[in-house]
C-alpha cells in the first residue's frame, strides 16, 4: 500500500500545499501519478485540507481522513488502519514512480525505511532537512520494527515544498526538465 501524505496545515505555505500547481498541475496529482502506477495508492487527508478532499472527489482518487492531530499521531494512526506501508509526501512534485518502486521493492514490511539522499546528490539551491551527513527527504516506508535509511539517487527529491519561495523554485525546475 501507498499513502500519500497530504493532511498537514501547511503553516509555512500559508494554504494547502496539496492543490498548489507546479508545471501547471496540483502536486497531489503529480504525486498521485507517479505513485499509482507502482500500486494501490490512497491519499490521507484531514480536517485541515479541505481542498485536497475536494480535488479527491473530483478526480477519483481514494483517499482515508486522518485524525488530524499532527504528522507523528496521523503515522501512528494509519499503521493501525492499514498495517506497514510507502509513504510519499504530497509535496514532493519530482518523485519518480522508479524513486517509490525502489524504497516499495526493499521494503520488508517491519523496518521503516527513511528516504535519504547523500549530500552530494543535492543541488546547491536546495535547503533540505539534513541527518548525519544525509538530506531527509518525503519518501519513506512504515513499519513496526525498527528504522534505517534507505538512499535514493534523484536529486530532486531534496525539494520539498514547504515555502512559497520553494514553490517558485520548484516552477523553476519545471519549466527546465519539461516536468
Amino acid at each position: 500500500m501507498i499513502i500519500i501524505l497530504a493532511g498537514g496545515r501547511s503553516t509555512r505555505m500559508g494554504r494547502e500545499k496539496s492543490v498548489l500547481t507546479v508545471g501547471g498541475k496540483p502536486m497531489l496529482l503529480r504525486v498521485y501519478g507517479e505513485a499509482s502506477a507502482v500500486g494501490e495508492t490512497v491519499v490521507a487527508l484531514s480536517k485541515n485540507t479541505p481542498k485536497t478532499k475536494e480535488l479527491c472527489l473530483r478526480e477519483g482518487i481514494p483517499f482515508v481522513e486522518t485524525p488530524g492531530r499532527g504528522y507523528v499521531e496521523d503515522v501512528k494512526w494509519l499503521l493501525r488502519e492499514f498495517g506497514p506501508f510507502v509513504s510519499v509526501s504530497a509535496d514532493l512534485p519530482f518523485v519518480k514512480a522508479s524513486d517509490i518502486g525502489s524504497i516499495a521493492k526493499a521494503f520488508d514490511g517491519r523496518v521503516s525505511l527513511t528516504g535519504v539522499l547523500p549530500l552530494d546528490r543535492v543541488p546547491g539551491d536546495l535547503r533540505p532537512a539534513i541527518y548525519r551527513d544525509y538530506a531527509i527527504v518525503g519518501l519513506n516506508t512504515v513499519g513496526t520494527e525498527g528504522e534505517r535509511f534507505f538512499e535514493l539517487s534523484n536529486p530532486l527529491l531534496a525539494l520539498n515544498v514547504n515555502t512559497p519561495e520553494e514553490l517558485k523554485l520548484a516552477n523553476r525546475i519545471a519549466k527546465l526538465v519539461g516536468r
